[in-house]
């Protein structure tokens, strides 16, 4: 089964709008795991607008299930990914006031950076992922940088669905397998939604994880957070 990451960022963001500790990070965290995810997700960005570096050293000891940290791989927040032990990290190629993200890496133009960044983790223990569009070139790239996984940018396909759904898919069926060709674990995520995701696990092979936040916490505003998870987790069995 494919295992479902929850991002809680949207969560941090609502709490930081007021101030104070409504909605508690933490708990949410927890109760994702309570409620079926195998993940948990963060993005700690420079200015802090929603996870802050003390809401990842907070959740840690507190959840069982796998850490996996996404972002830009400066020096603060390799040093942060390490001191915590992440699970997982996630490696995205964001300026730092980029609003989400939307690209890849090239993964050929920056592999003595990503060479260098990957080796650091691995030293750690620490797995580590790329965000890639789904480029042949670019996963086979990454496979030259030492990531034993990939994350595909799925935004392109949440944007196609609806108007094309097996020619959104494609491009991502090509990736997935060539990644697992080459030995390459694989992730998705970016616009994952319950109106695309079972179509996109049903197609897509060896996807092993996705990491999904915005929709899926703004599903949890009328569904309420535990039949969300379970709602999304049935997308993927």
């Amino acid at each position: 089964m494919t295992r479902l990451s929850v991002n809680i960022n949207k969560i941090a963001t609502l709490r930081n709008s007021r101030g104070g500790n409504i909605p508690n990070v933490l708990e949410a965290a927890i109760n994702c795991q309570k409620f079926g995810a195998q993940g948990i997700t963060v993005h700690p960005r420079p200015d802090e607008r929603h996870i802050r570096r003390q809401d990842v050293f907070d959740i840690k000891p507190h959840i069982t299930t796998e850490l996996n940290i996404e972002g830009y791989p400066s020096e603060d927040f390799i040093q942060l990914v390490i001191a915590v032990k992440a699970d997982q990290v996630t490696l995205v190629p964001d300026g730092p006031g980029q609003l989400t993200s939307d690209h890849g890496w090239d993964t050929v133009k920056n592999k003595a950076f990503l060479q260098e960044v990957v080796a650091r983790f691995n030293e750690a223990g620490i797995r580590t992922s790329i965000f890639v569009d789904p480029d042949l070139a670019m996963i086979e790239g990454a496979k030259e940088v030492g990531t034993r996984r990939v994350e595909l940018y799925t935004e392109p396909f949440a944007s196609m669905y609806p108007v094309d759904p097996l020619k959104a898919v494609a491009p991502f069926i090509l990736a997935a397998k060539r990644a697992h060709e080459i030995g390459l674990g694989i992730n998705a995520g970016h616009d994952l939604s319950l109106k695309n995701l079972r179509f996109f696990h049903d197609y897509v092979p060896f996807v092993e994880e996705v990491s999904i936040g915005h929709a899926l916490i703004a599903d949890a505003l009328y569904l309420g957070l535990k039949s969300t998870i379970q709602e999304y987790l049935s997308c993927l069995r």
